[in-house]
């Protein structure tokens, strides 16, 4: 027996009738109260008629009535104001801090033991996830409604780790995104050294030399610590005594070029292709969150990063390392994935930032534009039936997996709610 179970039945009030305290005062849940995700008593503000009395105050939850004096509520003033102790099993009288008794009722053989049973067999379940043999009984509208509370609460996640990005660069949106999309242009692989290096050259001082990519270039691949090597290639050549007076003239740190990886990539994937697009991409667009909330459709957006590195760059994927090839344009896949992962992640923050519904919609948009990712674990959805059109939905089945079914939080998820709740093998 676990307490989150004891709450989910409490709060869907899943008992039988003829509850009565352990002192024979018969009780009437008229409201179980609201959850409380913070410290103090599990449901606030509920309504219990007790004997001949109606109360409102909290309840509090343990699974055997001596955890109140384990976790030491008896100590503790915050919770004087319990109107009743709901345990599973009463093996000790409890008490306030002044000493008043407090109301205690054992949900012991007053609910559907079978509910228990199957919420046991999901959270010792082995298979991916843990209502994977019955997922499929699931309609799809609940699953669609499912899917937009978790897009949101993904969204809003992310927005947490955004206004803390924007914290650090002193309310600038332009860094912010800066910082956020240099993140992502590592693709994982090298996210940490992009991060770096966007911490280490704001995007103020890239936008003065944006008209230039050259001197963008320059100053990229300098502060990433790609030019301390010799050279006899005519264009890094020039790159490094550009980098050589912009390093001056604005005392600039290089990285350590060791920190960048290129192993088990895809040539299109080294950073020295990323860093080169980068550059094109500020070239290009300038500031770039100032367009991106003004575009008015997803292709206005799409369009701003529609961009190819350098010339030197048509048959190199390393400097010094000569390899025929063409133009190293920003894939769509690319794209997609910034856009995933940064400007719709941005764009959320802003709107609920600035309290505006508008940017939040927009972002919303964007995903539901975008295909679907095609991932391993999407793919292991899509084999139980459960179908991803778009990115919106994609990106909320990403969200359940890792926050709910990962680590079995069965009786918060709407999903195994209904398959614990549902006694047939009718679909829920």
């Amino acid at each position: 027996m676990k307490e989150i179970f004891l709450s989910y039945i409490w709060e869907n009030r899943l008992l039988s009738s003829g509850l009565s305290t352990t002192d024979g005062q018969e009780i009437e849940v008229m409201y179980p109260g609201i959850k409380n995700t913070n410290a103090g008593p599990d449901f606030l503000n509920a309504r219990i008629r007790i004997g001949d009395a109606v109360w409102a105050g909290n309840v509090e939850l343990h699974v055997n009535a001596s955890d109140w004096y384990s976790h030491r509520h008896n100590t503790d003033k915050g919770f004087d104001n319990v109107i009743l102790h709901v345990v599973y099993q009463a093996d000790k009288a409890t008490f306030t801090t002044v000493g008043h008794s407090i109301p205690t009722v054992q949900l012991k053989g007053f609910f559907d033991e079978n509910l228990l049973l199957r919420y046991r067999s999901f959270i010792d379940s082995k298979t991916w996830i843990a209502c994977q043999k019955s997922v499929k009984r699931v309609q799809r509208f609940t699953w669609l409604s499912w899917l937009d509370r978790m897009i949101v609460e993904r969204l809003e996640f992310k927005v947490e780790e955004v206004l803390h990005v924007f914290e650090q660069t002193g309310n600038d949106w332009e860094e912010t995104l800066y910082r956020r999309m240099m993140t992502n242009f590592g693709f994982k692989v090298n996210d940490e050294p992009f991060l770096r290096l966007g911490r280490m050259l704001p995007f103020q001082l890239l936008l003065r030399h944006s008209d230039q990519v050259f001197q963008l270039e320059a100053l990229l691949f300098g502060v990433a610590g790609f030019l301390q090597q010799t050279f006899s290639d005519e264009y890094p050549l020039k790159l490094k005594k550009e980098f050589d007076f912009l390093q001056k003239k604005y005392e600039l740190s290089q990285m350590n070029p060791e920190q960048w990886r290129f192993m088990r990539m895809r040539p299109s994937n080294f950073p020295t292709i990323r860093i080169a697009q980068m550059a094109a991409l500020i070239n290009k667009s300038q500031r770039i969150f100032s367009r991106i909330t003004e575009a008015n459709s997803i292709e206005e957006i799409k369009a701003l990063f529609d961009v190819y590195a350098s010339e030197y760059w048509d048959n190199h994927f390393q400097f010094e390392k000569y390899t025929p090839g063409n133009r190293k344009h920003l894939g769509q896949d690319a794209v997609d994935l910034i856009l995933i992962n940064t400007i719709v992640q941005v764009l959320f923050a802003y709107g609920i930032y600035h309290a505006n519904e508008t940017y939040k919609d927009k972002a919303l948009m964007i995903l539901e534009t975008l295909d679907a990712e095609n991932n391993e674990i999407i793919r292991k959805f899509s084999a139980l039936g459960v179908n991803s059109t778009h990115a919106l939905q994609s990106q909320a089945l990403l969200h359940l997996r890792k926050n709910f079914c990962n680590p079995k939080r069965c009786l918060e998820c709407r999903i195994g709610q209904l398959l614990i709740r549902s006694e047939t093998e009718e679909n829920v």
